[in-house]
């Protein structure tokens, strides 16, 4: 598991090891929230309707689901097994709530918190994101608090103040638990 606040560079982190690694497969989260530009359903992002998440929520078919800043999250129970089935190490990207869920029902999984080197670092990253409004970067840094709070609960924290060196970082916790 891969998880920390909006505008750590969770993603970008998350996005280059599953790049790096032939063994790792990626989960693809359902999601509630709009497309942005050059992300891909399917590829990114399973993108649905309210109503939809909804029926798939009641069905059972999310290993856990969560609403953050207005959307909602799942991640497919069956894609998940059906790649460990084929021997592959499930990578997930999920909030801290999601977290928490998996690692209670998981209780071997591997979790990672990435965070920034401060809340002004962050701030400014998010804003130079320019994907959301003021009163939106705000409710993130709220949330990211909170978020921060819940890092000791993870088995590794990176700090990512240079993305090559976190990357480096990230890439050698995976290969060590792996090959264990």
């Amino acid at each position: 598991i891969i998880s920390g606040p909006s505008g750590s560079g969770k993603t970008t982190l998350y996005k280059k090891l599953l790049a790096s690694q032939d063994r790792l497969a990626k989960s693809i989260s359902v999601t509630t929230r709009p497309q942005r530009p050059g992300e891909q359903h399917g590829r990114d992002y399973f993108f649905v309707s309210r109503k939809m998440f909804d029926y798939k929520k009641r069905a059972g078919h999310f290993l856990e689901s969560m609403k953050v800043f207005d959307n909602y999250y799942g991640t497919p129970k069956s894609y998940v097994y059906k790649l460990t089935r084929m021997g592959q190490d499930v990578l997930l990207c999920i909030d801290v709530k999601g977290a928490e869920v998996v690692r209670r029902k998981f209780p071997g999984t591997v979790s990672i918190f990435i965070k920034t080197p401060s809340l002004k670092v962050l701030r400014k990253r998010l804003t130079d994101r320019g994907s959301e409004d003021q009163e939106t970067v705000d409710l993130r840094i709220k949330t990211a608090k909170d978020e921060l709070k819940e890092a000791r609960n993870y088995n590794y924290v990176l700090v990512n103040d240079n993305l090559q060196r976190c990357f480096a970082q990230l890439r050698g916790i995976i290969l060590h638990e792996i090959t264990q």
